[in-house]
């Protein structure tokens, strides 16, 4: 009875710890059956690399979309991941113990704010600072409802989960390592460049994963600012329609026209598969790393 017990027990927890996995072919198969009728009409090529996006003629182009969402997460990545490492590396190494403190909460009450503050705080504030300052000083024209809005707002939003992330890493090199360093006549700033840094790499590569992640499924922050023209941006200063943005603006419309449903069904399909995508190629990243520091 207790080998039976043991064995049914492994089957089990066997079971529950493919359940992720299978949930995520679950999902992908879900959508696929739901975007069939729209890829029996014409062909994936011409659904994902057209620009017409018009349904009331049957036209469902999404490169527009996937353009839009590519261009704000990357901008919001640029934009954060610079600043959210350099604020680990200052909270972990050089902060004195009370800025620590302080800056904790500060840092949660930032990653728990409804996202639709930080798009209200955006139209308040991000898109005149774009439209009057920014575009200005380059040289161009813009409402200030464009990609680099958005950009800035995810930057903020995933400021909290790099931070947290990459702190936890910090906090795991042990400090025998850092004290060897310093020992050997390294100062504070060469000793944290070559040895935290160094062992917190693949930490710092999944803190970067999770802000992706994050600002790819960024829903009513980036549907605020972002202005949602469904064209191609050729500038950071030109206004963008991310893939999100398009389903949740319009999924209610979508009983009312043929093929609507199915067109949003592949919009959410899209997505997903560039997530999955990108967090395969940074594992693959992930693990040549791991190579190296060994």
């Amino acid at each position: 009875m207790r080998l039976l017990k043991d064995a049914l027990a492994r089957r089990a927890m066997a079971v529950i710890a493919a359940l992720p996995g299978l949930l995520v072919l679950f999902i992908v198969i879900g959508l696929f059956l739901r975007s069939k009728a729209i890829l029996g009409v014409e062909p994936l090529s011409r659904f994902l690399f057209s620009s017409a996006w018009s349904p009331m003629k049957g036209e469902f182009g999404l490169l527009p979309f996937i353009a839009g969402t590519m261009w704000v997460t990357l901008t919001a990545l640029a934009l954060a991941v610079p600043v959210s490492i350099l604020t680990a590396i200052y909270l972990s190494e050089y902060a004195p113990r009370w800025a620590r403190r302080a800056a904790q909460p500060v840092i949660d009450l930032l990653a728990g704010l409804p996202s639709v503050v930080y798009g209200a705080w955006g139209v308040i504030l991000v898109v005149p600072f774009v439209g009057n300052v920014l575009a200005p000083l380059a040289g161009v024209y813009s409402s200030g409802y464009s990609i680099l809005a958005g950009g800035i707002i995810l930057a903020i939003m995933t400021f909290p989960t790099i931070i947290h992330v990459t702190l936890e890493v910090f906090a795991s090199v042990p400090r025998a390592l850092r004290e060897a360093s310093l020992s050997l006549g390294a100062t504070k700033w060469e000793t944290t460049r070559h040895v935290v840094l160094r062992k917190g790499a693949q930490g710092i590569l999944a803190a970067s994963v999770l802000g992706f992640s994050r600002a790819l499924g960024e829903t009513m922050a980036v549907l605020m600012v972002v202005g949602n023209v469904p064209s191609v941006p050729r500038s950071l200063f030109d206004p963008g329609y991310p893939l999100p943005a398009l389903i949740a603006n319009n999924y209610g419309e979508m009983m009312s026209i043929p093929r609507y449903d199915a067109a949003l069904m592949m919009a959410a399909l899209v997505l997903m598969l560039i997530v999955l995508a990108f967090n395969v190629l940074a594992r693959g990243i992930l693990i040549r790393v791991e190579r190296k520091v060994r």
